[in-house]
């Protein structure tokens, strides 16, 4: 980092640095809510309902099902990190 972003990053208020990260913190949780909405509209289920039914095996294991299953886990947390995350910085 370079002397002069590291000094606009020390200068900033603690309600600006709040206001950054959760900024950041509402694109990221943005980005997975829309995948996540993206494959229950594509499988027509959420993903616990997704993993109850072994939709992976039904589908024989294919490398769409596993990659598409892959990137919805991913989503799913993704959408709780951020959540907490964010009313981590509500208290």
């Amino acid at each position: 980092m370079t002397n002069s972003i590291k000094q606009t990053v020390l200068n900033l208020s603690d309600d600006e640095l709040q206001q950054m990260l959760k900024g950041d913190y509402f694109r990221k949780l943005s980005k997975y809510k829309l995948i996540d909405e993206s494959f229950q509209e594509k499988y027509g289920v959420t993903f616990a309902d997704f993993e109850r039914e072994n939709v992976v095996a039904k589908k024989d294991f294919s490398w769409d099902v596993e990659s598409d299953a892959q990137e919805w886990e991913l989503a799913v947390d993704g959408i709780k990190t951020y959540q907490d995350k964010l009313n981590e910085l509500s208290v």
